[in-house]
């Protein structure tokens, strides 16, 4: 858990490579990547424009640090493979995503979310302009700052894999192919044959869970981003001799959990936010225990 005051902070840029950088990583340089989209009617010109805001945005941010303070800078890609200090401040340039991205790999350390695209990106998580950021990092380290706590969820196998998300776990097949397991909760249990379940923080409560809900007569209520409590909801449900369908949605109340029972001999899997590639692998016989994650991602506001 950070403790701000304690010491010489580490500042770690977290970001993740634009659309054009990744065009012309794909295509090789900036004259193939402008034939490639003239080719099919759009402009290489916005994708720059785009692009120098980004730049600008991590200018700042990097002009902004102490010069006293430690810094360095990481991609989203290299994120499983960093090891984050205690006392760390967080500062994510980009899209609100890019916050979920780095929540799981932290433990309370302070994160500040810069949004160098106002008209593109919503903000929810990246709420700050890039030329506040001088405040924001003098902020970041003061006991009395105006932190948000949210919510997050986590499941914890029976095989010593876990997994943390800050929107919502999916649990099901890697495919289109049914998802097979058994659930339990609050004392009753089912087998379900059904296109996977979602386990939704507060934050997830404004997409994916949203829309499921949305689309289904609950008495469920969609968790807000502090609340210590999640939603679950199992996706297409589909009766038979072998299969239920009573145990498709419910709240999860911070010290409960909801055991989900893998029968899916292979493909079967456990990931977070939408990320396919980070997951872990739930095979048959393997038990998930989902319930709200101990640690919480603790977002500057003010």
């Amino acid at each position: 858990m950070s403790r701000p005051g304690a010491s010489v902070p580490r500042v770690v840029i977290v970001t993740r490579r634009t659309d054009l950088e990744l065009l012309v990583h794909r295509h090789g340089t900036r004259g193939q990547v402008r034939f490639f989209l003239e080719s099919r009617g759009q402009k290489l010109e916005e994708l720059e424009r785009r692009h120098s805001r980004f730049e600008v945005a991590l200018h700042l941010a990097l002009a902004a640090i102490p010069l006293e303070w430690r810094h360095t800078r990481l991609d989203r890609a290299d994120l499983d493979r960093f090891v984050f200090e205690p006392d760390d401040i967080i500062v994510a340039i980009g899209q609100d995503g890019l916050v979920a991205n780095v929540a799981k790999y932290l433990d309370e350390q302070r994160v500040v979310g810069l949004n160098p695209e106002p008209d593109r990106y919503d903000g929810v998580l990246v709420p700050h302009p890039p030329s506040r950021i001088g405040q924001l990092l003098a902020a970041a380290r003061a006991p009395s700052a105006e932190v948000e706590a949210r919510t997050m969820v986590e499941a914890q196998l029976d095989d010593g894999q876990r997994i943390v998300a800050l929107n919502e776990l999916f649990v099901g097949h890697q495919t289109h192919q049914s998802a097979r397991y058994r659930i339990a909760w609050q004392g009753a249990e089912e087998r379900h044959s059904s296109s996977g379940l979602i386990v939704s923080t507060g934050t997830g409560a404004t997409g994916w869970a949203r829309s499921i809900h949305l689309r289904r007569v609950t008495d469920v209520v969609l968790p807000k981003p502090s609340d210590r409590r999640l939603a679950f909801f199992v996706r297409e449900a589909f009766p038979s001799r072998a299969t239920s369908t009573e145990l498709t949605d419910g709240t999860i109340g911070d010290g409960e959990e909801l055991s989900v029972t893998s029968e899916m001999n292979d493909r079967g899997v456990v990931f977070g936010d939408g990320i396919e590639e980070d997951r872990v692998d739930f095979g048959w016989g393997t038990t998930a225990r989902i319930r709200v994650a101990t640690s919480r991602l603790m977002l500057l506001r003010g």
